[in-house]
């Protein structure tokens, strides 16, 4: 029996490492991922500011497995009924499989903005942004970041937090754009003020209800007609799927299975679960998806693929709740609570440490303790 895991992001790793616990030692794991390191995204804005912080970013994936296979390739195309993935290096086939191949930034086909925007999905997204911003604290302008989401109002409040440590807060002007009415659209209104408080607190121009229509080199245009000029612009506005999947998020139902062979979970799908409900695309959604998947990728092994369809786990979406961090400022809100200041910063830190320990990184998740304690808060 041969599992091939597609992907080592939230979903792929925490995964892996459950069917290596649950799988029979004669039961084969690949993980399969274009890098030899996993990356804790949801911390990824802290490095623009804080750049020390990458080494605790970057988990090596021979830390996060003990008996899987790990194959650094890139995913090409994958046959979900047959098994079969066409990989750059060849091709691999697999008894079962989940893809896990996370997402990509969606620009929506704008003139202009994937050519001119930087977006933040890797370290190197990240550098690109610090150095770019620190040329606009030098010279002074206005950075734009496109997107008030989560990811959004992370990086806003970090390139805000930056201008104050480089003595540069009356020579850049930081704005963030959102076509919704509001900041942190989807999440409950007491979080969305909390959030919109944090940013209006570090003097980041907010401008929601304007839709992006296209970019040139200095400036963007809106649906309303109107221009925005920028110096630098950073692009959060959404994802889509990945170009092995044919660049679109597939739907899949509460089982995550995605074809005969193969499971689909994390923001590389569109999940619906078990209530009906859509399920937003989080690091919190992909880890608690891939407990079901590993239930039910044993059970498919158990049982045989195309022999007896044994019954399949149903994933229900239960949130934890949620935190977000505006540069020093950190928000979250539990059940119907929201928090600020230091109650929601040991959340957030909290979750950091639960995540690096869970896929075997002990001593970043104590380092990363002690950066964080050791940091301010607003």
């Amino acid at each position: 029996m041969h599992v091939a895991v597609l992907g080592a992001g939230y979903a792929g790793v925490t995964l892996t490492r459950t069917l290596e616990r649950q799988l029979p030692e004669s039961a084969e794991i690949t993980l399969v991922d274009e890098r030899d390191t996993h990356l804790v995204q949801h911390l990824l804005h802290r490095a623009v500011r804080n750049p020390e912080i990458e080494d605790q970013l970057q988990v090596p994936l021979e830390e996060c497995c003990q008996r899987a296979t790990i194959r650094e390739a890139t995913v090409e195309s994958v046959d979900a009924d047959e098994g079969r993935v066409n990989i750059d290096d060849g091709t691999l086939s697999y008894d079962i499989g989940a893809i896990c191949l996370g997402a990509r930034t969606a620009y929506y086909g704008l003139s202009g903005v994937r050519s001119r925007a930087t977006p933040l999905k890797r370290l190197e997204d990240a550098r690109e942004i610090r150095s770019a911003f620190l040329d606009c604290c030098e010279d002074g302008g206005r950075v734009v970041v496109g997107g008030a989401g989560l990811s959004g109002v992370q990086v806003a409040g970090e390139l805000a937090d930056l201008a104050r440590e480089e003595g540069a807060e009356s020579a850049v002007d930081v704005v963030l754009l959102e076509q919704k009415a509001d900041v942190a659209p989807g999440f409950p209104e007491p979080f969305q003020n909390a959030v919109a408080d944090a940013l209006d607190c570090r003097g980041i121009d907010v401008r929601t209800g304007t839709t992006v229509t296209g970019a040139d080199e200095t400036t963007l245009t809106t649906d309303a007609g109107t221009t925005i000029e920028y110096d630098q612009l950073v692009w959060t506005g959404g994802i889509t799927g990945q170009p092995s999947l044919g660049d679109t998020r597939r739907q899949v139902q509460s089982t995550l299975r995605l074809g005969r062979r193969t499971f689909g979970l994390g923001d590389a799908v569109r999940v619906i679960d078990d209530e009906g409900e859509r399920v937003p695309a989080t690091a919190q959604s992909a880890v608690g998806q891939a407990s079901v998947a590993a239930e039910n990728i044993a059970a498919l092994a158990d049982s045989g693929v195309g022999g007896f369809e044994p019954r399949l786990s149903r994933y229900v979406y239960r949130s934890r709740g949620w935190v977000v961090t505006v540069g020093d400022a950190t928000v979250a809100q539990v059940g119907s609570r929201v928090l600020r200041g230091k109650p929601a910063k040991a959340l957030k830190t909290s979750i950091g440490v639960r995540h690096l320990a869970g896929v075997g990184a002990v001593e970043d998740a104590v380092a990363f303790v002690r950066e964080s304690v050791g940091g301010s808060q607003a």
